[in-house]
């Protein structure tokens, strides 16, 4: 039976990773996927899915305007039959894009696999991990580890030194360093302005980073 999936994490705990791996393992078996992307994640490159460890693949990039359920209709049509939809960085979709996929699942009988982030440097929840939180059939967490050796389950975004940075648009693609996975007893503390996060170099991947305190 066809099923919405949500596979949330914290910032760097490998969704991209374990997307592709779904997605090759469906190939391998002579399954056909489609891969989709919100638009205005571009950091690779439009519709290109990559990974922190060097996979990548191609997608279709939607915008925030676009019909999932019509781009699927679509793709059987001009292709054949899809076993697997996949969603990366479904956090920027919308509510109505998260609908979309439960029909997906509903009227084409296809699996949605979505993989996103669960909540925002503010620790506020994205629009489309709300809904996917809230209509999904499964929900799967991806676990990361924080510096102080706990899950991580919060994002914190920071300034050149290492503070926390509380105010500004909720979206800002790229500048990865800028965001690092803690734990929420970490999140309040830096939030609170007790302790700073200092990256090893500039361009540190986030799992490398580490807090000081203040």
């Amino acid at each position: 039976m066809a099923k919405l999936y949500f596979y949330y994490s914290a910032m760097n705990a490998g969704k991209t990773t374990t997307l592709l791996q779904s997605a090759y393992n469906y190939h391998e078996r002579g399954m056909r996927t489609l891969i989709l992307i919100p638009q205005l994640d571009n950091r690779h490159g439009k519709g290109v899915v990559a990974s922190r460890i060097g996979l990548k693949a191609y997608g279709r990039a939607a915008s925030e305007d676009d019909d999932l359920l019509h781009i699927v209709r679509e793709d059987v049509s001009a292709h054949g039959a899809l076993h697997c939809v996949l969603v990366d960085e479904a956090q920027f979709l919308t509510r109505t894009q998260v609908w979309q996929l439960s029909d997906i699942v509903d009227q084409l009988r296809i699996p949605v696999l979505a993989y996103g982030l669960r909540t925002d440097f503010r620790g506020e929840l994205f629009e489309g991990s709300r809904y996917l939180l809230a209509w999904a059939d499964d929900l799967i967490e991806i676990k990361t580890i924080c510096h102080s050796g706990k899950k991580a389950t919060m994002v914190v975004r920071v300034d050149e030194y290492g503070r926390a940075v509380v105010d500004g648009p909720q979206v800002e693609i790229g500048g990865n360093e800028r965001y690092v996975s803690v734990s929420r007893a970490e999140f309040k503390k830096i939030v609170a302005g007790e302790g700073r996060i200092e990256l090893k170099q500039p361009n540190l991947p986030l799992g490398e980073a580490r807090a000081e305190e203040a």
